[in-house]
């Protein structure tokens, strides 16, 4: 449906598009989103496990299983519910460290029932600030805000009828509970200076280059490239482009021959990406940068475009070869997922309380001047607004 209505922003959407239209249809049901976290239910049964019960299917528990670096997460959902409980729902559930969760069933090679030989897994999302009081602090003081204004807009409307008399009733009943926090240890906010960002320019060849920049002076203090951001880590970079470029020739085959395939993308890639992130975030912390600055993808058609013919301009002066150049250099190369990579540096970088700006990507110069660009253009921009 969306590919009937809509066309595709780049390469990469298009090619996604594309293996998921020929990925032949998945043998177990589609994932149970669970939006609300009272949704899910937690407790402990006799033998001390952390269970769960799911909206719609309370008939069912399930005993959660997980690695023991991940156990925390599951014994904090189930005491904030335990806490908001034992309180007769004098906290609130908005301030939950868990937001939302979606059961789905992972595929598995056997004989039997689909029940027994496939897997259910379930995904959660937390609201890392939710984790200390400090950022619980955060959170509540931009809800009861929030809050607060709904209220003062509503009675500003002079005589209220009875609907609206109760739903400013409930809102400040939301606010008496929402200044109530849960018990939360404590650990000091990550503070940044203003004026250290760290620009991040993408591109084909080299994926991701990093800048640190001071905004006073517009001086580079470290430039990043992809080989030192990925360290030891770096073959898998090579190893995921070649992956890519089977993967695309077994596509090919495969459309040429016209039956569904499965040749879909690996899962290398959003490794490297969370690798990249984990790196961008640490060296931030190092130089206690104020913001990460990360380009807006508007024009990332005419980046890379512009990449394409510099190389092409470099290997030869006749427009003949350097068209044939450069398509085969987009074949060996390949188009990186930039949204993928830049959704994973924004999660990391809100995990770590560091701020994300955005600026508009410059298309001429080496990865390192674009990076710096970019963040002195973040900086400037500040005074304009």
């Amino acid at each position: 449906m969306v590919a009937t209505h809509n066309v595709p922003t780049n390469e990469a959407e298009a090619k996604f598009w594309q293996d998921s239209l020929l990925r032949q249809s998945s043998k177990v049901p589609f994932p149970v989103a669970y939006e609300s976290n009272e949704d899910m239910t937690w407790f402990k049964n006799q033998f001390g496990r952390i269970c769960v019960k799911f909206n719609g299917l309370s008939e069912h528990s399930f005993q959660v299983y997980c690695d023991s670096r991940h156990l925390h997460w599951f014994q904090r959902f189930l005491e904030d519910q335990q806490i908001k409980k034992n309180s007769k729902n004098q906290h609130s559930s908005s301030l939950f460290t868990l937001r939302s969760g979606r059961l789905a069933w992972q595929e598995e090679e056997g004989k039997g029932d689909p029940w027994n030989v496939n897997r259910v897994t379930l995904y959660c999302s937390v609201d890392t600030r939710l984790w200390t009081i400090e950022g619980t602090n955060q959170v509540r003081e931009k809800k009861a805000e929030k809050i607060a204004k709904i209220i003062t807009n509503t009675k500003a409307k002079g005589k209220l009828n009875e609907e609206q008399q109760a739903h400013v009733k409930r809102q400040n009943s939301t606010l008496d509970t929402i200044n109530n926090p849960f018990p939360r240890p404590t650990k000091p906010l990550y503070k940044g200076q203003s004026h250290i960002l760290v620009g991040i320019s993408l591109g084909l060849e080299k994926p991701a280059t990093l800048a640190v920049v001071d905004g006073t002076t517009g001086q580079v203090i470290t430039y990043h490239s992809i080989r030192q951001l990925l360290g030891d880590n770096y073959k898998l970079l090579n190893r995921q482009r070649q992956q890519k470029h089977f993967l695309s020739h077994q596509r090919q085959i495969a459309q040429t021959l016209a039956p569904p395939n499965q040749f879909g993308e690996s899962e290398l890639g959003e490794y490297i990406d969370r690798l990249l992130a984990k790196e961008i975030i640490a060296i931030a912390q190092t130089y206690s940068a104020g913001s990460i600055v990360l380009p807006k993808l508007d024009n990332m058609r005419e980046q890379v475009q512009s990449e394409v013919q510099a190389k092409a301009e470099q290997k030869s002066d006749l427009i003949e070869v350097q068209k044939k150049y450069a398509k085969q250099y987009r074949v060996s190369v390949h188009q990186w997922s930039y949204s993928r990579l830049m959704a994973n540096i924004h999660s990391s970088a809100v995990q770590a309380g560091i701020v994300i700006e955005e600026s508009e990507h410059p298309i001429r110069g080496s990865p390192q001047e674009k990076a710096k660009e970019l963040a002195i253009a973040a900086y400037h921009s500040r005074k304009i607004n």
